[in-house]
């Protein structure tokens, strides 16, 4: 009978403590926990627990955006901050960019509510940009903690009018313990922003147990990569079935060598991924990288949906992993995120089922079979047509590309039919864009060179204000601290 992903003790010891030290968080017990999946059960979880708060409501996500989902929430906000409660929202500055301003959130300041900006454009953080507040989290009253992909815009929950359907994410509802850690990451990101939260008076039901379910709380900042370290993990330990969703994918050389040598293993690796991306220069690295997880008998799938947001991880029936935390470098280093590591066979297997339902609706995409070719004895891998047009030695080119062309229609044909999709040439299409792109600036450069010195100047200028800033900064930091050790 195959063996757990922790084995029994001594053992199950020995990986525990792998696991809390590689995710630098401790197994918590005594929780409950609950999926929620998909935006339309998220915002009434979520809602309901903002209306229904008492003493405290700890918002953070990376998008809220002034629409009809965006102003339900706010107005929640104002109507709890109004009776009283202590409200605090933490949201993205990039991530906010263009999707709600000030104006949004003056009702909830007037109300006594109170709004912070993670990390907007700083003089002499000339890079301080690139880290963002990725996680979605939400804390009520301490009692009550939720986290997930899901950002609060309509765009989540689709569009019927124009037949768009929602967009597939998995988010956790938990009690127990467990809140306090979500807490105290809230905590840690206002902090980012401004003066420390103030003690909240303790809730006598907030540490009690609520259930029988263990679990971590991986609470990710910039250039700790807590989360990357557990993938890795997890890939090594897994012994039957790995199964992973993942709304961006662009895995790390790494991170893919240990994918690779557990399906060599024998261990069941499936990846889901979307078929068509909100972002779709990161849909098209993806693709890129499909060609080695499939050799090595990785299975791929694409989501035929209108978007695939998920983040989501279960091993071997015992491990789940749901969080904001993408498969790719900006979350696993960069960004600050937050997920949950559960580890209980009952959520396990229900994550798995849902995972399992998820393929219904998702495309498999296969290499092309191998046939023998004859001459010299070699054999070589057939690709799509896509990879190796079909050549024609007689007629003219019209019958090439009708060749070509029908090829397609049957290869088209055949994953509606089969659910299947060959790979086709995923490798030429970034080479492609990257060649055009450094065409057009050299062509650029030769003819028209202010167009390229003038905002290289600027940009100069720009770094070397802000890197002088920074260092005058880092002087006065240093001289302060020098003159605090003299008075002592």
């Amino acid at each position: 009978m195959p063996m757990p992903l922790i084995p029994s003790t001594p053992s199950r010891l020995l990986a525990e403590q792998a696991l809390s030290r590689t995710a630098g968080a401790p197994l918590l017990g005594g929780n409950a926990a609950e999926w929620l999946i998909d935006a339309a059960a998220h915002y009434d979880a979520w809602l309901a627990a903002i209306r229904s708060a008492r003493g405290r409501v700890l918002l953070e996500n990376y998008i809220i955006r002034d629409d009809e989902v965006g102003r339900a929430f706010r107005d929640a906000l104002v109507e709890r901050a109004q009776a009283g409660v202590s409200v605090a929202v933490v949201v993205d500055w990039l991530g906010c960019l263009g999707q709600s301003r000030s104006a949004f959130w003056a009702p909830l300041r007037a109300a006594g509510g109170e709004v912070r900006v993670f990390n907007p454009p700083q003089l002499g953080q000339p890079f301080g940009w690139i880290s963002r507040d990725h996680r979605k989290l939400l804390v009520v009253d301490g009692i009550h903690g939720f986290l997930s992909g899901v950002c609060i815009s309509a765009k989540w929950l689709g569009d019927p009018r124009r037949k768009v359907p929602p967009w597939r994410d998995t988010g956790v509802a938990l009690r127990g313990p467990a809140v306090a850690e979500l807490e105290a990451a809230f905590a840690q990101s206002w902090a980012e922003t401004g003066a420390a939260l103030a003690p909240f008076a303790a809730q006598p039901d907030a540490a009690a147990p609520a259930g029988e379910v263990a679990l971590r709380v991986i609470a990710t900042q910039p250039s700790t990569a807590g989360m990357y370290r557990l993938d890795q993990l997890i890939a090594s330990m897994a012994r039957r079935t790995l199964w992973l969703t993942d709304a961006y994918f662009v895995g790390l050389a790494p991170y893919v060598q240990a994918l690779v040598a557990a399906s060599r293993d024998g261990v069941d690796v499936r990846l889901l991924v979307p078929g068509s991306s909100d972002v779709p220069v990161v849909a098209g690295m993806s693709r890129a990288g499909y060609r080695p997880l499939l050799k090595a008998g990785i299975r791929v799938f694409e989501w035929n949906g209108s978007m695939l947001h998920a983040k989501t991880a279960v091993a071997d029936g015992q491990w789940a992993r749901v969080g904001s935390s993408n498969l790719n470098i900006a979350s696993w280093l960069g960004n600050r995120e937050i997920d949950v590591a559960i580890e209980d066979a009952g959520l396990a297997a229900q994550l798995a089922a849902q995972y399992e339902q998820d393929l219904g609706n998702a495309t498999e995409i296969v290499l092309a079979p191998r046939r023998r070719r004859h001459g010299n004895g070699s054999r070589e891998q057939v690709r799509s047509s896509a990879a190796r047009p079909l050549r024609v030695r007689h007629g003219g080119g019209s019958s090439g590309r009708a060749a070509a062309g029908a090829l397609r229609i049957a290869n088209s044909v055949g994953a509606v039919l089969a659910n299947r999709r060959v790979l086709g040439d995923t490798g030429s299409g970034p080479l492609s864009i990257g060649t055009l792109a450094l065409a057009v600036l050299a062509v650029v450069a030769f003819l028209w060179p202010a167009w390229i010195g003038w905002p290289l100047g600027a940009f100069a200028a720009w770094l070397s204000f802000n890197l002088g800033i920074r260092a005058w900064r880092v002087r006065r930091r240093h001289q302060r601290e020098l003159r605090e050790a003299g008075d002592d």
